[in-house]
C-alpha cells in the first residue's frame, strides 16, 4: 500500500471541532474511527463506518476527498492533508468480509428493491437488518448498478461487489438477477405478491445525446454504453472523447487500457468538470485535453468543431472557423438520464421535467407503498449522495410499513 494508514492516522489533530467531517456528504465521525484505529479496535471502527455508511469501503475508492473530508482537514492549509481516504479503506476493507451484521426478528411484512446501485444496496441492507423480507430485482446478470457498470475495474474492483451480495445472502436477502421490473413482471405484479413497500433504484440508464449530426454513425457510442462492457468495442488507434466529467476520464483512461494508442478529451469549456484527481490520472495515463471544443458534427473522419476563445472570467468571447478533429472512434461522455420502462408500465407514478421520479423529501413517489431515491431521483449524482439520501428514504420506508399493522 502506497500510503502507511497508520502513519497518516498518527497525523490527526483529532480537533475538537472536526472540519473533515464538516466536509464528509455524510458526515463520517472521522476522528472517532481514527482514534479507535490506533487503539487496537479495528472491529469497532469498521463497525461505526457501516453503520454511518453501509458502502464505506466503496466510498473510500470513488469519492471526491479532495473537495470533501481531504479538503478540509486543517493540516492541509500548510501541508499535506490527513490522507482520511486510504484509512477509511483499510478499516472498511478489512471490517467487510469479517461483520456479522445483526438482523431483528420478522417483521412478516415483504419489501421489493428494484435496482441493485448504490440507493438499492444501501435499502436492502437497512431494511433486511429491520426484520423485513426483502428481494433485490437486478435487470443485469450481477448486483451492483452503476458501481460495477459504470466504474472501471481500476478504480473500484468488482470483487468488492462480489463480497456485497455474499453479505447480503447472509443478511437474508433474496436477489433476482436477469429480472426488469417493467418487462415480463410490472410494480402491479409485485403489489399482487405481497409486496408492501417497493422502492424504485434503478439509476440512468439512457444516454443524454448532444443533439448534432452524426451520432448515429457506427463509429460513435455514448459512454454509459461502453463502460457497461469495453471489451465489446473496437475503437481502433485514435479516440475523441466528448465531455469532461468523471465519466469522461474514465472512458478515456480504460479505452487506453483496452488499446487505443491515442485518446483526446474534447471540453466545451475552459476546464474540465472532472476531480483534480481523476484529471490528473487521466494525464498520468496519456490522455490528452483540448478545452473550447464546440463540436458540431461527427463525421466518419472524426469530430467537426469550432475553437473557443475565452476572456479572464471563462466567458466565450470567439469562435474559430470549423475544423475537423480526426477520430477513428468517437465516444459521448455529456451525462444520461432515467429510462421509462417502470413508469411506462406503472399508473399513478408522476415524474419531473427531466424524467426524473418525482418525490417528497423522505422519497414517497406519487403512488402510496412506492418510494425512490439515488440517481432516479436526483439525477446522475456521488454515490455518497445516493447513500445518504437513501438512508432518509430506508427510515420512511420503515415507518410506512409500520404503519399498515
Amino acid at each position: 500500500m502506497a500510503i502507511h494508514v497508520v502513519n497518516e492516522a498518527r497525523r490527526c489533530l483529532h480537533c475538537k471541532v472536526p472540519q473533515c467531517r464538516t466536509g464528509c456528504p455524510i458526515n463520517t465521525p472521522i476522528p472517532d474511527i481514527i482514534q479507535l484505529f490506533l487503539n487496537s479496535q479495528l472491529d469497532a471502527a469498521g463497525e461505526m463506518l457501516f453503520e454511518n455508511n453501509p458502502l464505506s469501503v466503496v466510498c473510500s475508492l470513488v469519492c471526491d476527498h479532495e473537495k470533501q473530508c481531504e479538503g478540509h482537514c486543517v493540516l492541509g492549509r500548510k501541508s499535506a492533508p490527513v490522507h482520511i481516504s486510504s484509512i477509511e479503506n483499510y478499516i472498511s476493507d478489512t471490517y467487510l468480509d469479517r461483520m456479522q451484521i445483526r438482523r431483528e426478528g420478522n417483521r412478516g411484512k415483504r419489501v421489493a428493491i428494484i435496482g441493485s446501485g448504490p440507493a438499492g444496496i444501501t435499502i436492502s441492507v437497512l431494511l433486511a437488518q429491520k426484520g423485513y423480507d426483502v428481494t433485490l430485482f437486478e435487470s443485469r446478470e450481477k448486483i451492483g448498478g452503476v458501481l460495477r457498470y459504470g466504474i472501471p475495474a481500476f478504480r473500484l474492483p468488482k470483487s468488492v461487489l462480489d463480497r456485497y451480495k455474499d453479505q447480503l445472502v447472509k443478511l437474508g436477502v433474496k436477489i433476482r438477477p436477469n429480472t426488469s421490473i417493467g418487462g415480463a413482471l410490472t410494480v402491479d405484479d409485485l403489489q399482487r405478491d405481497g409486496y408492501q413497500a417497493i422502492f424504485i433504484g434503478t439509476g440512468v440508464w439512457r444516454p443524454r445525446k448532444l443533439g448534432i449530426p452524426g451520432e448515429s454513425l457506427g463509429h460513435v457510442h455514448f459512454a454509459i454504453d461502453y463502460l457497461v462492457d469495453p471489451d465489446v468495442y473496437d475503437l481502433g488507434n485514435d479516440v475523441a472523447v466528448i465531455g469532461a466529467g468523471n465519466s469522461a476520464m474514465d472512458v478515456a483512461r480504460t479505452a487506453l487500457r483496452k488499446g487505443a494508442k491515442h485518446v483526446t478529451i474534447l471540453c466545451r469549456s475552459d476546464r474540465a468538470a472532472a476531480s483534480v484527481r481523476e484529471v490528473d490520472y487521466a494525464l498520468a495515463d496519456g490522455v490528452e485535453f483540448l478545452y473550447g471544443i464546440h463540436s458540431e458534427r461527427i463525421t466518419d473522419q472524426g469530430v467537426e468543431y469550432r475553437q473557443a476563445s475565452f476572456d479572464e472570467n471563462g466567458q466565450v468571447t470567439q469562435l474559430s472557423e470549423p475544423a475537423l478533429f480526426p477520430a477513428d472512434s468517437v465516444i459521448i461522455a455529456v451525462s444520461q438520464g432515467p429510462k421509462d420502462k417502470i413508469v411506462n408500465t406503472t399508473t399513478g407514478l408522476n415524474t419531473t421535467e427531466r424524467g426524473l421520479l418525482a418525490t417528497d423529501e423522505t422519497g414517497h413517489t406519487s403512488r402510496p407503498g412506492i418510494f425512490a431515491s439515488g440517481d432516479v431521483v436526483l439525477g446522475a449524482r456521488t454515490v455518497v449522495e445516493a447513500v445518504k439520501y437513501s438512508k432518509t428514504v430506508a427510515a420512511a420506508m420503515d415507518e410506512y410499513l409500520q404503519s399498515l399493522n
